[in-house]
């Protein structure tokens, strides 16, 4: 039985997502050493969570979403945490990976690596280039897709061992130290394939009309809405037009995080800057399948 680390996630429905969820850390960590938040108690999740710990909480729909789940998040982390030495948090379709160039797992990595701090991986989204990728994704993720873009705003203090704590959405905590090591990443995959992208939305704008508040009144994730869309296939193809960059050396974006570190005002949080990049690079084939 390992405590080395656990995974903790909330998910309503997102099957595609949930089982990339569940490979890559059920497999990795344990399933009994993976919690996931049910929200809405579907039996589908229940079903393809089975060996994990599940909490099912009813599925009623809100304007504060975001708000309740990150304070019971926050709640969660920091239980397991008498437990466990580190806890990997985040929504569904983030997941943390090490470069395999590494040669460790990202359990063999939280083994060797010192409790009570908050490790920060580089955040990268992996997109579907449509006009180049056409395989179908069948289980790994990270072989069919090859593309990522950069992602400051993922660059999530997820990998938590200390009680401070998460800000709504995950992207900042009451940690005033910033810890990037060069081996961690986290991918984002809200838009790694198409077809699954649409679905997904048509989910999500669902939820926000049943909530019944818009944009500006709830405290729910502006992606949610359908206001906020935009044309998906155009969403996509934009894609190609990313400056394509040569190489996988992402150690400027790291040192740019830490020269920008510091007070988010008078919140307690800490934060980096987070610009735009219009910059994607192809990830070296050392990472197929590592998701």
């Amino acid at each position: 039985m390992q405590t080395i680390a656990a995974a903790l996630t909330m998910v309503r429905d997102d099957a595609f997502f949930l089982k990339a969820w569940l490979r890559h850390y059920g497999e990795m960590f344990g399933r009994e050493n993976c919690y996931i938040v049910n929200h809405g108690r579907g039996e589908e999740v229940a079903r393809l969570a089975e060996g994990c710990n599940i909490i099912g909480i009813p599925g009623d729909p809100h304007p504060n979403f975001d708000m309740k789940r990150w304070r019971m998040l926050n709640n969660f982390v920091q239980g397991l945490r008498c437990y466990y030495n580190h806890i990997v948090v985040g929504d569904v379709d983030e997941l943390v990976v090490v470069d395999p160039s590494d040669g460790r797992t990202l359990l063999d990595y939280l083994a060797q690596t010192k409790p009570r701090r908050i490790l920060t991986p580089l955040g990268l989204e992996v997109v579907h280039r449509i006009d180049v990728e056409h395989d179908v994704i069948t289980d790994h993720i990270i072989g069919p897709r090859r593309h990522v873009r950069l992602a400051p705003h993922y660059s999530k203090p997820c990998i938590v061992s200390h009680g401070a704590k998460i800000a709504r959405g995950g992207h900042f905590t009451q940690y005033d130290q910033l810890h990037s090591p060069d081996e961690l990443f986290l991918f984002h995959l809200k838009f790694c394939d198409f077809r699954n992208y649409s679905e997904v939305m048509n989910a999500r704008n669902a939820v926000t009309d049943s909530v019944g508040a818009g944009v500006q009144e709830a405290s729910i994730g502006r992606h949610w809405f359908a206001e906020a869309r935009g044309e998906d296939r155009a969403v996509f193809e934009a894609f190609a037009e990313m400056d394509m960059q040569d190489g996988f050396d992402l150690g400027w974006v790291r040192k740019r995080m830490h020269r920008s570190w510091g007070p988010r005002g008078d919140t307690g949080f800490w934060n980096f800057n987070r610009p735009e990049y219009n910059q994607q690079y192809v990830l070296p084939d050392r990472f197929n399948g590592v998701i």
